[in-house]
């Protein structure tokens, strides 16, 4: 296993970090458990082979992953980095901070933990951290020695982690964030975090299962045909330097020796082998007889039929191959209409096209592309 500096923490981490959101569980009389059996000999054979970084939250596994992941490593818990986070809609005064930090170190059975996420937040959750003294809050309770080292988990709109690093600057240390081969919007608010100290863990290496499948990416973007797509996903994250860890959601043990033959590996990718899959990434996808680059200026549609995900579920058909993700995300967008509106709710208004920079002929190419859709 390999191990990198966390940002200015002075901890070294394993590059593959254990995400504890997918554990193994069983239903018992409409119940919800960890499957004991399962998950615990899983997490230990992970900390048996190098890692030492081990991700959990609260409501993960029906509010059991962190009580999970504290059972399974109590015997070599000085020698792991455990993580859980804090639910910020739970806090409306700063001791509610410490509150639920109590209850998670009780389901842990630990007496610390070593990074506590402010969870999910955004440019809009600054306000909050503020009104609520959190930032202080979390100098106290590491002063204390219940928080070891103080991140944030981040969802929202790339330029705003920037923000937040910047508000929470001699608080925040880490950051965790969405960074795979397919979405790499975060990429610049990434390497600013570097260049300010934090460490950075990347959530969804393989696009949240999306890379998991067999496909001939590797073959489209290299003209070789040797690597698996899920590989090639892992190697691409680990290949950027700014990242410390990819944290993977594991929950059986051949997902887990698949990820550790990629993170033992000698080379996740030199710096020429990167840059070019990033490069050959953008082109293969301007080569697209529809090319749209997800900017997202012809949203709002009135009618609110979300546009560029539905284009970018064709992107995945037509030009990496991904054709099952494809026709898993339109199903699901098609058949829950609160993701948004089909395009035959279209009023024919035109609003899309006069903001494209693309110049796409919208409106007609919505009604091909979902006639692919339906039909692959």
């Amino acid at each position: 296993m390999k191990y990198r500096d966390y940002g200015n923490t002075g901890e070294k981490v394993s590059t593959l970090g254990f995400g504890c959101m997918r554990l193994p569980e069983v239903e018992i009389n409409g119940e919800w458990y960890i499957n004991e059996d399962k998950a615990l000999p899983l997490l230990m054979k992970a900390y048996e082979n190098g890692v030492n970084y081990f991700d959990s939250a609260p409501y993960y596994c029906h509010k059991n992953s962190e009580y999970a992941m504290g059972k399974a490593l109590k015997s070599v818990r000085d020698k792991v980095l455990m993580t859980t986070k804090l639910p910020l809609e739970t806090v409306k005064q700063p001791s509610d901070m410490r509150k639920m930090l109590e209850s998670s170190l009780k389901k842990m059975d630990t007496s610390y933990v070593d990074f506590y996420h402010f969870w999910g937040i955004n440019k809009g959750s600054i306000d909050h951290l503020n009104k609520n003294d959190l930032f202080n809050e979390a100098r106290k309770l590491k002063e204390e020695g219940l928080i070891r080292h103080m991140s944030f988990s981040f969802h929202d709109a790339p330029e705003n982690m920037i923000d937040i690093i910047d508000a929470g600057e001699g608080v925040l240390e880490t950051v965790l964030c969405q960074y795979n081969l397919l979405d790499r919007s975060n990429e610049q608010s990434i390497a600013y975090a570097r260049k300010k100290g934090l460490g950075v863990a990347a959530m969804g290496p393989v696009g949240g299962g999306r890379l998991a499948a067999p496909t001939q990416l590797y073959e489209k973007l290299t003209g070789k045909e040797s690597m698996a797509t899920y590989e090639l996903a892992l190697r691409f994250v680990l290949g950027n330097e700014d990242i410390s860890l990819a944290l993977s959601g594991m929950e059986n043990e051949d997902m887990l020796e698949k990820n550790l033959a990629i993170a033992n590996v000698e080379t996740y990718m030199t710096k020429t082998e990167w840059d070019k899959v990033a490069v050959a990434m953008e082109e293969i996808k301007k080569f697209s007889e529809l090319y749209c680059t997800g900017c997202n200026y012809c949203q709002p549609c009135p009618k609110n039929i979300v546009i560029p995900r539905i284009f970018n579920m064709y992107t995945y058909h037509n030009v990496y191959g991904l054709t099952d993700v494809a026709k898993g995300e339109f199903n699901n967008y098609k058949n829950n209409p609160d993701r948004g509106a089909m395009p035959d709710a279209c009023t024919d208004c035109g609003l899309c096209e006069k903001k494209c920079p693309q110049n796409l002929q919208i409106r007609s190419e919505l009604k091909r592309v979902v006639s692919v859709l339906e039909t692959i």
